[in-house]
């Protein structure tokens, strides 16, 4: 009996700590301070699934805005504004500050291209 206990007992630990763990990786109300700032020169702009829009480095790297397409940007309008320039890319953070590819928050000099800090 009190193994059946022990291993209930762990079998809840066990399902909290995933539950956690899933939950540390989804972005949500990001602020500044949850993010790494990079500055990339975009190389090429790209249409992912899910209404995405992907933007590569001169590398191998690529950073998205999650659902772009669905929020009102426009891929021709970022290519004309975007391609071929350095950007400052405000990468959110997850489990435990791990950076992330998710762009929130784009800007091309003083101007911002992309945001999603709440004032």
């Amino acid at each position: 009996m009190k193994k059946s206990i022990i291993y209930t007992v762990l079998g809840f630990a066990l399902v909290i700590g995933c539950v956690l763990a899933l939950k540390s990786c989804i972005i949500q109300n990001v602020q500044p301070e949850d993010c790494t700032i990079i500055d990339v020169r975009i190389t090429k702009i790209t249409e992912g699934t899910s209404f995405d829009i992907i933007f590569h480095d001169d590398g191998t790297d690529f950073y998205y805005i999650n659902r772009g397409l669905e929020q009102g940007l426009n891929l021709e309008a970022l290519k004309r504004k975007v391609l071929n320039k350095t950007v400052t890319l405000h990468l959110a953070n997850i489990m435990g500050g791990i950076t992330s590819e998710h762009i929130s928050q784009m800007a091309l000099d003083d101007e911002i291209i992309f945001t999603e800090f709440k004032n």
